[in-house]
């Protein structure tokens, strides 16, 4: 069963709420994607917002970013502390981690920052391998 994404209860939408979090939250950043997060009290369960630029590419590339994203947080959502709100910009090369590796590739570089905010408890998909750290069996 896929994990439903958040509702509009569940994200960010107001210019203000993003500001707030750019302005007074913490960031950490990877190569694909920079998460700004900020503890909301008012909130019982984290909250996501995403901005995705026209550097990433053209509205069809921003969209499929955009949802494997939204898809991703759906799936670490319950691993995440709750009563958080979470910004999440994509750079440029997230559109090719995006084409290359799919769902599977955006969820290792969000988990990965989650886990290095101290937000999540690695409870998510694994970070993709790479290539030459494979023990041999």
């Amino acid at each position: 069963m896929r994990p439903r994404t958040p509702g509009r209860g569940g994200r960010l939408s107001r210019s203000a709420e993003f500001e707030r979090v750019y302005r007074h939250g913490r960031s950490t950043a990877n190569r694909h994607l920079v998460l700004y997060a900020f503890p909301n009290e008012s909130s019982r369960r984290p909250r996501l917002g995403l901005s995705v630029s026209r550097k990433v590419g053209g509205a069809v590339e921003r969209n499929r970013v955009k949802r494997l994203l939204r898809e991703a947080f759906a799936g670490v959502e319950r691993d995440i502390a709750a009563g958080h709100d979470i910004v999440v910009v994509a750079r440029p090369s997230a559109r090719e981690l995006a084409e290359r590796d799919g769902l599977a590739g955006v969820e290792g570089s969000l988990g990965e920052l989650l886990v290095k905010a101290g937000l999540c408890t690695g409870g998510g998909a694994p970070p993709p391998e790479e290539p030459g750290e494979r023990l041999p069996t």
